[in-house]
């Protein structure tokens, strides 16, 4: 079966969710968090993307996003990159996320404001 096409219009504000594969942690620690921080502040102007919120527990993430361009251009680096970093750290081998990271369109204003909340609540 093939993946279906995300919905990716420049523009959109995008809730994003990344999760560990079988639930397993995405972050071990402050330094794996930090990692991805730095990774994330560092691709943010280069790929032109706003940064609403942001929520890291230990097996998943959640962000809220707004991209000039493709969204998916901004995850493939950051997910791809930090990969990389974690197993190495961890000496561990196979895939860290589970499937593709979900994007969820957030176009309504009191959407928008009820996702801040929810996001920046979560822990």
């Amino acid at each position: 079966m093939s993946i279906s096409a995300r919905l990716d219009a420049p523009g959109v504000l995008h809730h994003i969710i990344i999760r560990g594969i079988e639930r397993r942690n995405i972050f071990r620690d402050n330094k794996d968090r930090d990692n991805f921080i730095d990774r994330l502040s560092d691709l943010l102007p280069a790929t032109q993307t706003a940064c609403y919120a942001w929520a890291f527990m230990p097996n998943h993430a959640h962000f809220l996003f707004r991209r000039s361009g493709k969204i998916s251009t901004l995850m493939r680096r950051l997910l791809t990159g930090y990969a990389i970093y974690f197993n190495r750290r961890h000496r561990r081998h196979g895939q860290l996320f589970q499937n593709r990271y979900k994007s969820i369109i957030c176009q309504e204003d009191m959407y928008f404001r009820e996702l801040i909340r929810y996001i920046h609540t979560i822990l």
